[in-house]
């Protein structure tokens, strides 16, 4: 690196990327020989950067806490990933951050046209179906799953289950969801030859295969994702009969939590007031569901599981008995 500007910012982001290195280290990797080093890092401290001496055996340089943020240097891989990061921060909170924006803005007026361009592909193929809290999966593995998306690619998955079982699977990319908190892919499994659903922060690694797919048939993968949470394999298998209006039963059962019909009467019977729906909800527990009817505050009938008529039984006698102050 013969030109000294090139050369100082090569070495910032060297000195960025690790808590110390050696001069030795330095010289190496700038191509040139000790004596220049220290010149160039005399060009930081000059410039304002805090850099650090360290003697000893593995002495070297440092960056220290400096009175002014510094600037930094990113490839253009971690500039992309950067990005991602703070877009699917702010998507996910559904609530816009003035100091988040403004470093979006910034990132993006500083980026390459073809880093732009991905980032453009990766927020393209990515939805929010809820808000909530950003889960975090890794960059890297957002952006190859999101390029997929947008191009139709085989993607090959190294996957870890939440019950930790490590798997290997050859997927079809279908899209990118943010739900309550959480980065879900939604995709074929060509091996099992079933949609599955697939936590980011579970993937461990992601390769984009040569291979191409047709375009699914549906597109809609934030609606996907909602209805494979509603139709989830849990212990229970939940009906209840609603009289209510959808939308107070669905202020307390979203539609990730039950699939709903609405029953029509017969027409020979039309009844009053409100209608009836049917609920059913897959759930691993059914302690939570009593808690649910009362603030339904509406006719329920349980149709099934007979369990879950003895819980609601037994917390309509606590209920009772909290009413009726006995054994104050």
């Amino acid at each position: 690196m013969a030109d000294p500007t090139v050369r100082t910012l090569r070495l910032l982001e060297l000195l960025q990327s690790a808590p110390q290195r050696t001069v030795a280290e330095l010289a190496e990797r700038l191509e040139v020989d000790e004596r220049t080093v220290r010149r160039d890092v005399a060009r930081l401290v000059a410039a304002g950067v805090h850099v650090e001496s360290l003697r000893g055996r593995y002495g070297g340089y440092r960056l220290a806490p400096g009175s002014r943020v510094l600037p930094v240097v990113f490839s253009s891989e971690e500039v992309v990933a950067v990005f991602l990061g703070l877009a699917r921060a702010q998507a996910a909170s559904g609530a816009p951050e003035i100091a988040v924006q403004t470093a979006l803005a910034k990132i993006r007026r500083a980026m390459r046209p073809r880093d732009a361009e991905r980032v453009d592909t990766a927020l393209a193929v990515t939805t929010r179906s809820a808000p909530g809290e950003a889960a975090g999966p890794d960059p890297a593995v957002t952006l190859t799953l999101a390029e997929a998306v947008g191009a139709r690619r085989v993607v090959d998955l190294r996957y870890r289950s939440t019950r930790g079982v490590p798997s290997r699977r050859r997927v079809h990319p279908h899209g990118l969801v943010a739900h309550s908190g959480r980065w879900y892919l939604v995709a074929f499994d060509a091996d099992k030859r079933e949609d599955r659903t697939f936590r980011v922060d579970g993937i461990l690694t992601a390769r984009t295969l040569p291979e191409t797919f047709p375009p699914p048939g549906r597109a809609d993968a934030a609606a996907r994702l909602i209805e494979r949470f509603a139709e989830a394999d849990y212990r229970w298998t939940v009906v209840l009969r609603i009289r209510a209006a959808e939308d107070q039963i669905r202020a307390h059962l979203p539609p990730s939590v039950a699939r709903l019909e609405r029953l029509d009467p017969a027409p020979a019977r039309p009844e009053p007031g409100p209608p009836w729906h049917r609920a059913e909800i897959h759930a691993e527990s059914l302690g939570w569901i009593p808690a649910v009817i009362a603030a339904l505050d509406c006719e329920v009938r349980v149709e099934s599981p007979g369990e879950l008529r003895d819980l609601v039984r037994d917390a309509a006698t606590r209920m009772l008995r909290a009413a009726s102050g006995a054994g104050a």
